[in-house]
Formats: structure tokens, C-alpha cells, sequence
């Protein structure tokens, strides 16, 4: 490995090329031991974060709770990803995050700490990964900074204890990485394939946004990959081969299933999984689409063509919405990348030291084009998968820009500069959220001038100590913030679809936070029993407007319950006439309409055929008598079984 990365006064020597990294190599004993014992106290602190008071955020997303409660009990839908365990419907997400719950729950019972676990540990599992492949390029020092960097980034601590797919495809992406830079160590195709199989079971997690680091992957083959450009060739064919078949399995399987036997295909207007994966989970997120989704709503995340995170533009990463989740450390990641590029400018093909730079820039600019240009639906916490690239950057950056300073005294202001511009922006983001910790904007101002002037001391006096105690003050001075949101973030309730890390999590409570049904009000217990005693042989338990209405009806007893026009209310299904059939055929005896006649998204009103159901229902249905269940502050209930 190169020791460019590491300041001349931290080696012993200067080792052959291609010689192992003095910090991954077996000097002594010690320094193992000391280096494995910080690794695990890493991972204890990061597992103790993301899995402290865990059940506060009780079923988070309502959405997909329902569908990890109902495949918990059916296996249909389990497979399908349904709403419901009537099959009726599903979500619009593939199934591989909501697997994982699903079995969690089947082992420990159906509780918000046994669904938000396997969460807590993709975040554990991808702040390990993380260092791994950080110390396997750039030493244990740069691994230690890049993990820690990444368990305090806000919107991690956030998502890794959340129940959206964006944790699982954050640990599959990774992992994907580890399998490369094995390939990028050996040469060996197998491990390209791993990699690329990787990659496919990211894409059962979230569709498309999967592939926003495969330009990352397969340009760091090419240009560093051992073997001959005509084998690269080769084996980067075997491994889009991986891709596709560990990404299409599911979507053929789906797409060959007769309609008639399985759940519509939640948001989408044609029940067609080819038009989720290209359309509201495809196209639409990056180009926009007629209100951002079906029916002109949301999907799980909900919101308009720029969602919740802000207008389109390349100053998206650090506006309101989205900067105090992620922007923290971009200012060090930037400079340390251009640092490392400069430093192995001359390094040969195949050196790791350069592909390490090339990899994880390529994977952070991806992530940054990609967030930033979005026209359609995008939502802050998406910006997960920029995480893991600004950490390993920012935790390998600063050896970066200090060897830079070492090797030309002309530019030995580059990491001060950095420290410095990250403060400046960390203050910045503050200034956000007025009000909140007004301490520690001086803090962070006065701990960077403190680093500042013990690093330039430091290095004109070449004095290892004082450089050390600069160090360790603008790490403690640059993670300040992002420890601050994550402390809030971790005693702050996180429920519905839209979600906020750190003092933005007084939004918390957004779509999908309303409560009905999940046994928390006597009201919602009346209502449950009511329809228990009440259903017959009827196939679902009642019939909802939306998954607003349905979700925590279904959390709260797994049964089957029809989510008409599915999370909005505004997909296509059922039509009139095929509710009408199913209500003929015994399938629902009741039906709950909310009191404003319209569900979110417009889904009594909007753009699928909740209008006409829910005329029909008004029309000949008959009123439940409200004492006869406790009465409902949702909606009214109607009983269908009169109508012939």
C-alpha cells in the first residue's frame, strides 16, 4: 500500500512499493491490540447509538410496518411485498428490506424493537464494513476517523434506526465495495461477481438508486484493475451478468405471475412491475413527473416534483432541508480528495492508494450529481448513501492534506484551510435551526482556531505532540455537530413518511403520523373489536381509503385490510365495478370513509377510483351506528352486507 497517506513522522520507514501499510502489517502485538480495541469500542458505541431507546420511534413508517406485519403472517405476502395479508395490494418498494423485518419479527413476535432491529444492525454492519475497507486502503488511523465519521453522520443515525429500505441498501452498498476492492487486490473475477450479485440485492431494496454507485465501481476496475484491459472487459461483463440476474429474479417472477393471483402493483396505474421500476421508481425520481407520482402522489415518501428536499440545484446538499443530515464533513471530503488525487498522481496503474481516491470520489459525486439534480420526488434521507464516500474521504483526507503540507511547505495551509471551512460551514447549518444549542456554534469557532494554530505551530516546530493535540481537537470540534443531531435524533420520535434527523425532527410527526387502529386509543380498540365480532366470513376485516386509514388498522391485528387505491388512495384499485363484485361475493362487509371524503393524496377525490367507490358506498351502503363501536374521529364505517 502507498504511504502517501500517512505523515512522514507517523512511519518508521518508508517501505517498498506494493510492501503492506505499516498500519494493517504486525509491527508488534501492541499496536494490534490498541488498534483492535479502539475498532471495538467503535462498534459498541455504534450499535449502543443506533439501538438506544430504539422503540421511540414506535412503527415509524406506518406503510411499511403493515407490510412487514402482514408478511410476517402470510408468505404470499411476504414474497410480494403486500399492504395486507389479503394480498390485495402492495407497496411500492421491492421486498428484500421488509424480508429482513419480516423474519426478525417471525423470531421475536410482532413489536417496534423486533421490526427496527435488523435496521440497527445494517448500521452497525455498514459502519464495520466501512472501516474495514478504509484501513485495507489508507491504515487504521484513517479507518478509525472514517467509521466514527460515518455511526455520527444525522441522517445514518436516523435511518439505521428507521424502518425504510434506505439502511439495507446503505450495508448491501458497502459490502458490494468490499467485494470489488478484493477484486481490485487479487485480479479474481469471482469476487467482481460477488460484488455484482451485491449490487442486484441493493436493487430488490430500492430499484434504481442501487445503481447510482455502479459508475464508481466500474471505472475503478478499469482504471486499476490488475488483469489486462481485454480481461477487465471480460470480468466486468460476468459481473453486469450478476447484476442483472440478482436484480430481475424477483422482477420476472412478479411480472410472469398472472395478474389474477397476486396483489396489484402499489403505484403504478397500469399493475405492471416494469412501469414501478422504470416510472415512479425510476424516470420519475430523476426527471419529474405530473405531481411526483400516481394520482399526483407521493408514494411512501409522498410530496411534490422537488418532494421535501428543496428546490432542484447544485446548493441542494446544503440548504435547510437537507444540509444539517449530511453536509457536515463535504468541505475536509473535497479537499482531501483533490490531496490524494494530486499526491498519487504519478502512481502506477494499478495502485490501490489511487483507486481507493477514484472510488470513493467517484461514489460521492454520483451521489451529489444524482441528489442534486433530481427533478422528481427526493426526500433528505435519501442522502444516506453519500454517507459512507464523505466518511471514508474526510477519514482519510486529513493525512491526505497534511502529507501535501509535508511535501510542499507552499501548501501546508490545505488542511487548515479545511478544518476551518468545515467549522465555517458546521456554523452555517447551525444557524439553520435558531435556538438550538446556542453553545455550540462558539464551541465549534473556538475549537477550530484552537486545531488551526496547534497544527501550523506543530508543523513549523515539528512538534509530534502538539500536532496530535491539535488533531484530536478538530476531530472532536468537526464531529461536534454531527453529534449533536445525532444525540437528538436518537431521543427525538421519528414516525410517518417523512423524516428528519437532528432539530428538523420536530417534522417528525409528518404524512403516515396520523393514528388509527395500533391499539393506542380506546376509541381504535372499539372500533377493531367491533369489526371482529362483526366481520363473518368476510375476506378482509374492512375496507380503508389509503394506507393512512388501513396501515395501523393492519399493525394492530394483521388481518387482511383492503387499502383502497393504495398508499394515497389514488392508484387505479379495485375499479367501481370490481368492489362492487367483491362486496357481492362476500369479500367486504365494511367500509370506512374518512369524514372529509377525501384520503391523503386525494384518494377518495383524486386520480384512482376512490370517488366513484366511495359515491357508491354513501349511496347504498348503511351507517354503523357510532355508539355500536366507540365512533371514530377518521371517518364513518358503513356495512355493505344489506346491498345485493
Amino acid at each position: 500500500m502507498d504511504t502517501t497517506l500517512i505523515a512522514p513522522e507517523h512511519r518508521l520507514a518508508e517501505p517498498p512499493r506494493g510492501a503492506a501499510h505499516p498500519d494493517t502489517a504486525s509491527p508488534s502485538r501492541l499496536t494490534i491490540t490498541r488498534s483492535g480495541w479502539i475498532t471495538a469500542a467503535i462498534a459498541v458505541f455504534t450499535a449502543v447509538v443506533y439501538s438506544w431507546n430504539l422503540s421511540i420511534n414506535g412503527y415509524a413508517n406506518e406503510y411499511y410496518s403493515a407490510a412487514v406485519r402482514s408478511a410476517s403472517v402470510s408468505w404470499k405476502a411476504f414474497f410480494f411485498g403486500s399492504i395486507d395479508s389479503g394480498n390485495f395490494i402492495t407497496v411500492d418498494k421491492p421486498p428484500a428490506a421488509m424480508w429482513l423485518q419480516a423474519l426478525s419479527v417471525r423470531i421475536f413476535g410482532f413489536s417496534s424493537w423486533a421490526m427496527l432491529l435488523p435496521e440497527a444492525l445494517c448500521g452497525v454492519a455498514s459502519v464495520l464494513i466501512l472501516h474495514r475497507l478504509v484501513r485495507r486502503w489508507a491504515g487504521d488511523t484513517a479507518a478509525h476517523l472514517a467509521a466514527l465519521a460515518l455511526a455520527l453522520t444525522p441522517v445514518a443515525v436516523l435511518m439505521f434506526r428507521f424502518n425504510n429500505p434506505d439502511a439495507l441498501l446503505t450495508a448491501l452498498c458497502l459490502a458490494a465495495a468490499w467485494a470489488l476492492w478484493s477484486a481490485l487486490e487479487s485480479g479474481r473475477t469471482r469476487w467482481l461477481v460477488v460484488s455484482g450479485l451485491l449490487i442486484g440485492l441493493a436493487f430488490d431494496t430500492k430499484m434504481l438508486q442501487a445503481f447510482v454507485v455502479l459508475p464508481a465501481f466500474i471505472v475503478v476496475y478499469l482504471v486499476a484493475g490488475k488483469p489486462s484491459f481485454v480481461r477487465r472487459l471480460g470480468q466486468l461483463t460476468a459481473a453486469l451478468a450478476a447484476v442483472i440476474a440478482s436484480a430481475g429474479w424477483w422482477i420476472v417472477i412478479v411480472a410472469l405471475w398472472p395478474a389474477a393471483d397476486r396483489p396489484y402493483i402499489g403505484s403504478t396505474t397500469d399493475n405492471s412491475i416494469v412501469s414501478l421500476l422504470f416510472g415512479y421508481n425510476g424516470l420519475s425520481r430523476l426527471f419529474g413527473s405530473s405531481g411526483g407520482g400516481p394520482g399526483g402522489g407521493g408514494g411512501a415518501a409522498g410530496g411534490a416534483s422537488t418532494g421535501f428536499g428543496g428546490a432542484v440545484g447544485w446548493l441542494r446538499m446544503f440548504n435547510t432541508a437537507n444540509g444539517g443530515q449530511i453536509a457536515w464533513l463535504i468541505p475536509l471530503a473535497l479537499a482531501g480528495l483533490l490531496a490524494g488525487l494530486w499526491l498519487t498522481r504519478r502512481s502506477p496503474r494499478t495502485d490501490l492508494a489511487r483507486a481507493g481516491w477514484i472510488l470513493w470520489g467517484l461514489w460521492a459525486i454520483s451521489c451529489f450529481v444524482t441528489f442534486s439534480r433530481a427533478e422528481g420526488v427526493f426526500h433528505p434521507y435519501y442522502t444516506i448513501q453519500l454517507a459512507p464516500p464523505l466518511a471514508a474521504l474526510a477519514g482519510a483526507g486529513g493525512f491526505a492534506l497534511w502529507r501535501l503540507g509535508r511535501t510542499n511547505r507552499w501548501l501546508r495551509w490545505a488542511l487548515p484551510v479545511a478544518i476551518l471551512a468545515s467549522a465555517a460551514l458546521a456554523v452555517a447549518l447551525l444557524a439553520q435551526t435558531p435556538g438550538y444549542l446556542p453553545w455550540l456554534t462558539p464551541f465549534i469557532i473556538g475549537g477550530a482556531v484552537v486545531a488551526v494554530v496547534g497544527l501550523w505551530l506543530g508543523s513549523h516546530l515539528r512538534h509530534k505532540p502538539l500536532v496530535i493535540a491539535a488533531a484530536a481537537v478538530a476531530l472532536v470540534t468537526l464531529l461536534a455537530g454531527p453529534a449533536a443531531f445525532a444525540y437528538t435524533t436518537v431521543h427525538t420520535a421519528a414516525t410517518g413518511s417523512i423524516v428528519f434527523a437532528g432539530p428538523s425532527a420536530a417534522a417528525n410527526t409528518g404524512l403516515g403520523g396520523a393514528r388509527l387502529g395500533g391499539g393506542t386509543t380506546t376509541g381504535s380498540a372499539a372500533l377493531i373489536s367491533y369489526l371482529e365480532a362483526n366481520r363473518g366470513d368476510a375476506t378482509y376485516l374492512v375496507a380503508a381509503f389509503g394506507s393512512q386509514a388501513s396501515a395501523p388498522l393492519i399493525i394492530a391485528t394483521g388481518e387482511p385490510v383492503m387499502t383502497i387505491g393504495g398508499f394515497s388512495g389514488s392508484d387505479p384499485a379495485p375499479t367501481l365495478d370490481q368492489f362492487k363484485a367483491m362486496v357481492a361475493a362476500g369479500h367486504v362487509r365494511f367500509i370506512l370513509i374518512s369524514g372529509n371524503g377525501a384520503g391523503f393524496g386525494g384518494g377518495q377525490g383524486g386520480g384512482g377510483t376512490g370517488s366513484s367507490i366511495a359515491s357508491w358506498v354513501t349511496t347504498n351502503g348503511s351507517v354503523v351506528a357510532p355508539d355500536s363501536y366507540g365512533g371514530s374521529t377518521t371517518g364513518t364505517l358503513y356495512d355493505l352486507s344489506s346491498i345485493s
